[in-house]
């Protein structure tokens, strides 16, 4: 059973993680031919304050590719 995990920074909306979660799962149906049904993904929505890129809080940082 594939279990796929994504970490983002908090803000998506439930849309898009559904659609997130519905193109991992057709993916690795895909590319590895489990069923469907075993594939679970989980996604970790994280606080940009507890996120830090080359020594950098992200706080300030600007969400590139944010909707």
């Amino acid at each position: 059973m594939p279990i796929i995990r994504v970490e983002l920074w908090e803000g998506r909306s439930n849309e898009d993680k559904a659609s997130l979660i519905k193109a991992l799962t057709d993916a690795t149906v895909g590319v590895i031919g489990c069923p469907e049904g075993a594939v679970q993904v989980v996604i970790y929505d994280v606080p940009k304050a507890s996120w830090g890129i080359g020594g950098e809080n992200c706080v300030n940082r600007p969400s590139s590719g944010q909707r």
